[in-house]
C-alpha cells in the first residue's frame, strides 16, 4: 500500500512537464500552475492550533443493570464436577444480573466562555456523572442542562475558574459538496485528534430520527468522535459529528454530522429552557411518489401528502384534510415530506402561518396557529385495543383483486384483526406473495378507508374504484390505508390497476 502511494506521487510529479506540454498544445487543458494547484492540500496547522482549546473530551459514568447471560454446562447427574459447576455458574448469573458501572467517552465543544458545552445525546444519555477534560489537561465536573433524542443533541454546563475558549456556529446551508472540512475530537480516547476531509454529500436521511438532514463527510470519524465539531476552513462549526457507517467499527470514510443550522435552534432552546419547544401542526404526512402524483394528476412529484389529521390539532382546526398535498408552509416551498417536518418543528409556537395545499386538483390556502409538540407528547396516553367480544355474523362479502382479498368489515373481522374502533372501511384478509398488493407492502389486517378519493364502506367500493380508474385511463388507483387497522397509522398507496 505504501509503495503504491509513493509511486503515484512520483508519477504525478513526473507528469507535470507532460501536462505543461499538453496545456500549450491543446486548448482547454490545464498547465503546470493549474496542475500544481490541484495537487496542493490546505495547510490547517494554524487553524487547528486556534480551534483545539475549545474542543473537549467527555467522560461519562453510568449504571446499568443485568449483563450478558452465562450458559451453564449440562453435566450428567453422576458427574463428580456437577455440584461445583452448578454453584459456580449460579453465582456468576446472580452477579451478572446486578447493577454495574459502565464508563464511556465522547467529544464536545464550548460555545460560551461561561461554560456551555455541546455534545451528542447518546454520549450522555443515562449518565450518573459527567466530566470534561480541556486541552490543557484541566478536568471539570459537568451537569446536563438538557438533551434532545430527536436530533441527538445535548447541552452541558461547567463552572470554570476563568473564561473558556469558544467556537461559534457557521451557516451550514452554504456548504458545498467537495468543500474542505475538519473534524476534531476524542476517538478511542485519543483526545485532541484532528482529521481533514471534504463534504461528500448533504441532506442525507439515515433514518436516525424525524429531522434527518445530515452532512456526509469523509473526514475520519471514529468511536469517541461523537459530539465533536466539524469545522469549515473559516473555523466555524458547521456540523456536530454524530454517526458513521462502518462494517468494521472504524472509519471507512462515511461519517454523518448534524448541520449547524439544525443544531443552532435546538441548542439555544436546551440552553435557555432545558428542553425543546417544537412547533406542532397535527398532520401525518407521507412522500408523494411517482405513482401517487400520477393518480392525483399532480404531474411531477412534489409536496407532502396528508395521510391523516389528528383530532383537536391545529391542522384540524385550520381545515386540513386527508388527501391534501401541502406545497407551501409559512411562505416556504415544500418540495418533499421531510422539508415540512423540519419547517413545522422550527416554527414559533403560537404563530399563525399560511399553508397552501392542492386539494382534488385545486389550490387552497389555509391559516393555521402552531401548537407545541412536547405538550401533545406529554398528554398522549396509551390507547386501549379493540373489543374482542364481537358477535357472530353472516360470512362477509369479499372481492379478490390485484393480489389481495378484501372483505366488508364485520364485528368478527374487527375482533380477529384487532381493528381500532375509529377505523372503518374494507379489511384486507389475504395477500398473494407475488401480487401488486404485496409489492406495495399491503398486508392482511390493513384496512382500506378510501379508494379513488371516495370513502369505502364495503369490499365492492374498492373494486368499483379500480374499475373506474381503468375506465378513466389511469394506470393506478389511490388508496388510503390504515396499517394493521390502527387509527394513527394511515398512509396513501397508489396501486397499479393494469
Amino acid at each position: 500500500m505504501t509503495r503504491h502511494v509513493f509511486a503515484a506521487r512520483l508519477l504525478a510529479a513526473a507528469a507535470l512537464p507532460a501536462l505543461a506540454a499538453l496545456g500549450t498544445a491543446l486548448p482547454g487543458t490545464m498547465g503546470v500552475a493549474q496542475a500544481q494547484q490541484l495537487t496542493t492540500l490546505p495547510n490547517v496547522a494554524d487553524l487547528a492550533d486556534k480551534l483545539l482549546p475549545a474542543v473537549v473530551e467527555i467522560s461519562v459514568e453510568s449504571k446499568v443493570s443485568g449483563g450478558a447471560t452465562v450458559d451453564m454446562p449440562q453435566l450428567p447427574d453422576d458427574s463428580p464436577f456437577k455440584d461445583f459447576f452448578d454453584d459456580f455458574f449460579k453465582k456468576r448469573q446472580g452477579e451478572d444480573q446486578g447493577e454495574r458501572t459502565v464508563n464511556s467517552m465522547g467529544s464536545g465543544f464550548i460555545i460560551d466562555a461561561s461554560g456551555i458545552v455541546v455534545t451528542n445525546n447518546h454520549v450522555v444519555e443515562g449518565a450518573q456523572s459527567i466530566q470534561i477534560r480541556l486541552q490543557d489537561g484541566t478536568t471539570l465536573k459537568a451537569e446536563l442542562k438538557g438533551r434532545d433524542p430527536k436530533t441527538d443533541l445535548a447541552v452541558l454546563t461547567v463552572k470554570p475558574s476563568q473564561p473558556l475558549p469558544t467556537v461559534s456556529f457557521g451557516d451550514s446551508d452554504h456548504l458545498r459538496i467537495g468543500e474542505w472540512v475538519m473534524a476534531i475530537g476524542n476517538p478511542f480516547g485519543l483526545g485532541g485528534s484532528v482529521s481533514l476531509g471534504i463534504v461528500s454529500a448533504r441532506n442525507r436521511d439515515i433514518n436516525a430520527g424525524p429531522y434527518d438532514d445530515f452532512i456526509q463527510t469523509d473526514a475520519a470519524i471514529n468511536k469517541g468522535n461523537s459530539g465533536g465539531p466539524l469545522f469549515n476552513m473559516s473555523g466555524q462549526v458547521v456540523g456536530i459529528n454524530t454517526a458513521i457507517f462502518s462494517p468494521t467499527g472504524g472509519s471507512v470514510g462515511i461519517g454523518f454530522s448534524v448541520p449547524a443550522n439544525t443544531a443552532r435552534g435546538v441548542v439555544d432552546q436546551l440552553w435557555k429552557y432545558g428542553e425543546t419547544r417544537r412547533g406542532w401542526f397535527g398532520v401525518k404526512v407521507q412522500t408523494v411518489t411517482d405513482d401517487i402524483a400520477e393518480s392525483m394528476g399532480l404531474g411531477k412529484p412534489h409536496g407532502a401528502l396528508v395521510a391523516d389529521v389528528v383530532d383537536g390539532s391545529p391542522g384540524k382546526a385550520a381545515g386540513v384534510e386527508a388527501g391534501d398535498v401541502i406545497v407551501e408552509f409559512d411562505g416556504k416551498p415544500i418540495r418533499e415530506m421531510k422539508e415540512l417536518t423540519r419547517t413545522v418543528a422550527e416554527t414559533e409556537i403560537g404563530k399563525k402561518v399560511k399553508v397552501k395545499v392542492i386539494r382534488k386538483g385545486k389550490d387552497v390556502e389555509l391559516q393555521v396557529a402552531i401548537g407545541r409538540l412536547e405538550d401533545v407528547e406529554k398528554q398522549e396516553a396509551q390507547k386501549s385495543g379493540s373489543d374482542d367480544n364481537g358477535a357472530t355474523t353472516p360470512p362477509p362479502t369479499t372481492a379478490t383483486l390485484l393480489g389481495m382479498t378484501v372483505s366488508t368489515m364485520t364485528d368478527d373481522l374487527r375482533s380477529k384483526f384487532k381493528i381500532d374502533d375509529k377505523v372503518s372501511g374494507a379489511i384486507v384478509t389475504e395477500v398473494a406473495a407475488d401480487g401488486a398488493a404485496a409489492d406495495k407492502q399491503i398486508e392482511a389486517g390493513d384496512v382500506i378507508m378510501e379508494a379513488g378519493g371516495k370513502p369505502v364502506t364495503a369490499a365492492s367500493d374498492v373494486s368499483d374504484a379500480m374499475t373506474g380508474a381503468q375506465k378513466a385511463g389511469k394506470s393506478s388507483v389511490l388508496l388510503l390505508i390504515s396499517k394493521a387497522g390502527k387509527a394513527g397509522e394511515t398512509r396513501f398507496i397508489a396501486l397499479k390497476v393494469k
